[in-house]
C-alpha cells in the first residue's frame, strides 16, 4: 500500500514550518504558497514528512493510504 501527502489548502497558512523540517518535499513559493515537491511517502522520508504533519501549525497536512 502506497501512502500519500494530503494538505488541506484551505487550513494552509504556508507557515514553512514543513519546509523547515524537509524541504525537498515541501516548499513555500515567493507568493507564500505551499507546493508539494513529491507526495509519496517513502521509507527514507517518512520520519521527517511525519515530524513535519505533527509540527503543522494548522494541522493542514496528512498521509492518507492509497
Amino acid at each position: 500500500m502506497t501512502q500519500k501527502i494530503e494538505v488541506d489548502f484551505g487550513l494552509c497558512e504556508s507557515n514553512a514550518v514543513c519546509m523547515g523540517i524537509i524541504p525537498e518535499v515541501f516548499q513555500v513559493d515567493d507568493d507564500d504558497y505551499l507546493h508539494v515537491l513529491q507526495d509519496e511517502v517513502t521509507a527514507e522520508n517518512e520520519a521527517q514528512i511525519r515530524e513535519a504533519v505533527r509540527q503543522c501549525p494548522r494541522q493542514a497536512i496528512s498521509i492518507v493510504d492509497e
